[in-house]
């Protein structure tokens, strides 16, 4: 078995959760400047979700609930997560995004990760507060994926990693196959492939050996 850790917003998915919802509180500009930064590495993703989430403060949880039904999977992705569990491993989605966004992109395919560590923004009132909190805000997607390969009993050398945004260069620096998805320039030195859909990926992963050849 490996441990297959997939990236969710830019990766997984090509929404952006935390622009969907600024878009329901109208400050889609502010936000996506603020996260296009933090996926450069110019500030950090600490930094860039409280500032995010600062300005989604007041949100109607409602208006937010919409939002996060807009989240859809990329094309391709559900069917390669049945595969790879089919041939046994455990599918991780270890994302900075929050974890409604994930679960209604998942079950609107009808599939299922095996682990999703994600954030998630509070609710007061009927509304947003303005903050966030969860594992991978100030924690970093290295630590995730070395304490799952441990509670799972699985050798970092039998890991992988896939994700696109400087948030995701830890993990993609300590898996064993690091997978750039149309990553953005500060992550492609740290990626040993880069993919631009989920059918090449799965030709990479078939390449070394992770995933069986696809009748």
């Amino acid at each position: 078995m490996s441990l297959i850790a997939f990236d969710f917003d830019g990766t997984l998915s090509d929404s952006e959760m935390t622009v969907l919802l600024a878009e329901q509180s109208g400050v889609a500009d502010e936000v996506a400047a603020i996260t296009e930064r933090a996926m450069n590495d110019e500030i950090s993703y600490a930094e860039s979700l409280y500032r995010r989430a600062e300005l989604l403060g007041g949100l109607p949880e409602s208006a937010a609930s919409e939002a996060f039904d807009g989240v859809r999977l990329r094309p391709g992705a559900a069917r390669l997560i049945r595969r790879l569990r089919a041939d046994g491993h455990h599918v991780a989605v270890l994302t900075g995004g929050f974890e409604r966004g994930v679960e209604r992109a998942l079950g609107r395919e009808g599939v299922a990760a095996d682990t999703v560590v994600a954030n998630r923004l509070p609710v007061a009132n009927g509304e947003l507060t303005g903050d966030a909190e969860g594992p991978l805000i100030e924690g970093t997607k290295d630590d995730a994926l070395a304490d799952l390969a441990a509670d799972l009993d699985v050798p970092m050398a039998s890991t992988v990693a896939v994700g696109d945004g400087a948030n995701d260069l830890p993990m993609l620096e300590v898996a064993e196959l690091a997978i750039g998805f149309l990553p953005k320039s500060a992550v492609r030195p740290a990626c040993d492939a880069v993919v631009a859909s989920m059918y090449r990926l799965g030709k990479v992963l078939e390449a070394h050996g992770v995933l069986s050849t696809d009748p």
